[in-house]
């Protein structure tokens, strides 16, 4: 029986934007599909960087990163981006919503870059919406929701392609201790029943510590990596 692949497997990564300045130094790790992975560090480790590499939005300089088998450092800009809108689903701390469009519309714009018609982007983003308990706000803009609404909008957004991978970076980081816990349970949830598999940046420990698998990273290199 073949063995499977990881969905995400590094080697040898380093990022440098400036010259004799690694960011990310000699990063070696796989992550396979279905797993719930924490990458955790304080402000400047590299966390972000490496969440921005892992979404195809930043190339590596050195090094190698297959997301499902494909070597990222050999697509163009347009094979990049046409991985991301297939595998990747995006949650930010600053939600990132069109503040004139409705929660629908909101929801529905991968869908749009994907090529679907007005009638299935309408269809899928109603489901979306009623799956993180919002149904009835579909028709409101964000400004008319509380920040754990606005989250909950975001990660709507970033299921409607039905994605492989879930990128959440510091996904509670404007919000209140017990609405944090509550999206965490969403993320949890899509885990388990969904088996999506989810990578979060965090420096909370105990935002972390809902993960299955943490990878602390500090100064550009991975320090510890461990199942919680």
């Amino acid at each position: 029986m073949p063995m499977t692949r990881p969905l995400i497997s590094v080697s040898g990564l380093y990022k440098q934007y400036l010259v004799n300045v690694p960011v990310l130094k000699d990063l070696n790790f796989s992550i396979e599909s279905g797993e719930f992975v924490a990458i955790m560090g304080h402000s400047g480790s590299g966390k972000s960087t490496l969440m921005n590499i892992l979404g195809c939005l930043d190339t590596a300089t050195a090094g190698h990163y297959y997301l499902q088998d494909r070597d990222t450092a050999t697509l163009s800009s347009d094979e990049l981006a046409m991985l991301r809108n297939q595998l990747i689903g995006f949650v930010f701390q600053g939600f990132n919503l069109l503040p004139r469009s409705s929660l629908l519309e909101n929801i529905a714009l991968p869908l749009l870059y994907a090529g679907k018609s007005k009638a299935e982007r309408r269809e899928k983003a109603l489901l979306m919406l009623n799956r993180v308990g919002l149904a009835e706000f579909g028709e409101r803009r964000p400004n008319q929701l509380s920040g754990g609404q606005q989250q909950r909008v975001a990660i709507a957004r970033a299921l409607v392609t039905d994605p492989k991978l879930i990128l959440a970076d510091e996904p509670t980081g404007n919000l209140d201790t017990q609405t944090s816990e509550d999206i965490m349970k969403i993320f949890q949830d899509m885990n388990e029943e969904q088996k999506i598999t989810i990578i979060l940046v965090t420096h909370e420990p105990d935002i972390a510590a809902h993960a299955k698998r943490m990878i602390l990273v500090r100064d550009g290199q991975i320090e510890s990596d461990q199942t919680t």
